[in-house]
């Protein structure tokens, strides 16, 4: 039984990718206690929620997640799409926060 449980956790570590740092994420972050993740395509809510609470030892209220579309772009003379991704805005419980900086308590 150990082995799957091992299985799992090792599932929840390679569910964030990194976090999104944007001027919109900023906002959500600041108005609606949201940190904005990028995430693997196929990751679920569930599994979102267990590894930020897990990774960053904090208590998650919601998680929604938006799967975002490649754009379609020229490189060089060659028309190309990016790659689709999913984005996950998670928001926090009151009294939790992550610091990505290591700013707090400075």
């Amino acid at each position: 039984m150990s082995n799957v449980t091992s299985v799992k956790d090792e599932r929840l570590f390679q569910v964030i990718l990194r976090p999104v740092i944007s001027e919109k994420s900023t906002i959500a972050a600041d108005k609606d206690h949201q940190i904005v993740f990028e995430v693997l395509p196929d990751a679920t809510k569930t599994e979102i929620k267990k590894a930020v609470e897990k990774l960053f030892e904090v208590k998650v209220q919601t998680v929604q997640v938006v799967n975002v579309r490649g754009k379609v772009k020229r490189f060089g003379r060659f028309p190309g799409k990016r790659n689709n991704w999913k984005k996950a805005y998670v928001r926090l419980q009151e009294g939790h926060d992550i610091d990505f900086l290591g700013l707090t308590g400075a």
